[in-house]
């Protein structure tokens, strides 16, 4: 066990062991009433009053305290028995691992807001039951940010997206890097963070090339007839620009297609099989053809 680990458990007992002494101590407070009042009346010089609302005040703090430890250490627990029974590196990011977070801060977040309202003396289902048309208005008003949230945590349970995955959601393609709970973040051909709110992912096609597994790479370009001697002579010259990678292309796979014939230009698509999925490699190997395209039209 490394330093680190060994911090992270006395630091998860820490709080395993304060999250047992606030609840021992919301159990004994209706004993303890009396004293709480005399407290804070004593050391705050505070009216009788005053202390019960100082007493009431020591509640909602302990239900908090014990509400916002409590799921934290469930959150731990529960991201660290996944880890644990499917062999996932503490470093490698996951999507239920990420579901359990992005649940976590959810819940959280509304404990800090109860907890708010209850410090201004609000009572929550009386504030719910009075406010019943201004919550329908809220609910309208705010329905794409909570379909956002929603979407995200169904995302980040499934298992058709995972961080790293090459997908191309709706006209957007590249690397994912994140699943927040509101949005997913894209990393493109061109090394441009795309970020994509998770309802528009949940509504549109999406293809995962990584979960398919799909090795064959197609290059789309248009060329106008009169930079073209032979689509024999085109398909050749990509092939030789393209030497120094024929290691990592399945033989034979090379193809030049014509995928549309237009009045003064050909429509073309260039595809190859690369042995293994590399996305690194295939842009690279998708910049150099695209060049070669260029200095082929340049040559006439």
């Amino acid at each position: 066990m490394n330093q680190n680990a060994i911090v992270k458990y006395l630091l998860f007992t820490l709080k395993l062991l304060l999250l047992v002494a606030l609840i021992y101590a919301k159990i004994r407070s209706d004993e303890w009433e009396s004293q709480v009042s005399a407290l804070g009346r004593q050391v705050f010089s505070l009216t009788k009053d005053n202390g019960l609302k100082f007493k009431s005040f020591l509640n909602i703090l302990l239900y908090f305290s014990i509400l916002i430890i409590g799921l934290h250490l469930l959150t731990v627990m529960a991201t660290s028995i996944y880890r644990r029974r499917n062999a996932i590196p503490k470093d490698r990011p996951n999507n239920v691992v990420l579901g359990i977070q992005n649940l976590y801060i959810l819940v959280s977040t509304a404990v800090v807001i109860t907890t708010v309202l209850s410090f201004f003396g609000i009572d929550i289902r009386s504030l719910f039951t009075g406010l019943t048309i201004v919550a329908a208005a809220i609910a309208i008003i705010t329905k794409d940010y909570i379909a956002n949230i929603i979407s995200g945590i169904t995302i980040s349970f499934s298992d058709e997206i995972s961080i790293g995955d090459y997908v191309k959601i709706a006209e957007y393609k590249g690397k994912v890097t994140d699943i927040s709970i509101s949005r997913i973040a894209l990393l493109n051909d061109d090394d441009d963070i795309v970020f994509i709110p998770n309802n528009t992912v949940f509504v549109s096609n999406i293809i995962n090339f990584t979960k398919k597994g799909l090795r064959r790479v197609n290059i789309e370009f248009e060329l106008n007839l009169s930079f073209l001697s032979t689509i024999e002579e085109l398909e050749a010259d990509l092939i030789e620009c393209l030497e120094d990678y024929h290691d990592s292309i399945e033989q034979d796979s090379f193809k030049l297609r014509i995928v549309d014939i237009k009045k003064d230009s050909l429509q073309l698509k260039f595809q190859y099989t690369l042995k293994s999925i590399n996305r690194d490699l295939e842009r690279d190997i998708r910049r150099k053809t695209v060049r070669r395209v260029v200095n082929h039209v340049g040559k006439k």
